[in-house]
């Protein structure tokens, strides 16, 4: 049998403290979750510890703070994958399905409109892009991945007038200046909103961003909107109205296309729709 010194024991613990602070707090939450695969459904704090390559007390520490987030649950066998990464799974995947829908109807109506499409989702009191199909040399100031205060963009409010949970979270909320033309009260948000719901499109004229406008319409058949799609371009060269119907029928074939695989014609074809000259806020 071996006897460690104390110095030993000492040089053993600054080694591995110094393994688990090279690694970052993303990594090592990582580490726990990778520890979960189809062999292992359900692990001991022990099992956990020795697949991640953390201290037991560390595995501890985030599986309990993992645990309060709903990531993991725990019983008397140990800890197993919690709910809410199912959920977020779920919305991962249709998102990626919606995504998938919409290229094709986003690519035609880019080579019809001759500016760039959008598709974002609604989260929350934002708007995540999930795609963008870019025409000619004019360049967005929003990417894949980005998020905007959905009261101020096109595709926000497309989305917003169809939810009222969101849309009261928002109006209790302080809605900051983006530019001097975005919407900063309840009244403004609620009016604009109710001309989406009566034409079934949203505008933003430079609300988001100094020089750029955009049509949009929700992804929807009845309820809330599941997305929405939008042409954007410059202020000074795009026409709006023009392009609403192109957008609003656009919205009308990703739905059919993500529900409907057969392609059904949209039983509401798009209506006449006011300009944004008197609907921007």
């Amino acid at each position: 049998m071996v006897t460690r010194s104390p110095q030993d024991t000492a040089g053993n613990r600054k080694v591995v403290k110094a393994a688990e602070e090279g690694r970052s707090l993303v990594g090592r939450i990582a580490a726990i979750m990778d520890s979960f695969d189809g062999d292992a459904s359900v692990l001991t704090l022990v099992e956990l510890s020795r697949r991640s390559g953390l201290p037991k007390s560390t595995a501890h520490r985030l599986a309990e703070q993992l645990r309060e987030l709903g990531w993991l649950e725990r019983d008397y066998r140990g800890y197993r994958v919690g709910i809410r990464l199912f959920e977020l799974g779920g919305l991962a995947v249709g998102h990626s399905q919606l995504r998938e829908a919409a290229l094709p109807h986003l690519h035609a109506l880019a080579n019809k409109a001759g500016h760039a499409v959008q598709l974002g989702v609604l989260d929350g009191d934002e708007v995540v892009y999930l795609e963008r199909i870019v025409v000619g040399p004019y360049r967005l100031p929003t990417h894949p991945g980005a998020r905007m205060p959905a009261y101020c963009t096109g595709l926000g409010k497309a989305m917003l007038a169809f939810d009222e949970l969101a849309t009261e979270r928002i109006l209790e909320s302080e809605m900051p200046k983006l530019t001097a033309t975005t919407i900063t009260s309840s009244d403004e948000l609620r009016e604009a909103l109710e001309r989406v719901r009566a034409t079934g499109v949203a505008f933003d004229v430079q609300e988001a961003y100094e020089g750029v406008a955009c049509v949009a319409a929700p992804i929807r058949n009845a309820g809330r909107a599941i997305g929405a799609v939008s042409v954007t371009g410059p202020v000074s060269k795009i026409s709006l109205t023009e392009l609403a119907n192109a957008v609003q029928l656009t919205a009308a074939n990703i739905w059919n296309e993500r529900f409907d695989p057969k392609g059904r014609q949209a039983s509401n074809r798009a209506r006449t729709v006011p300009s944004p000259v008197n609907v921007a806020s």
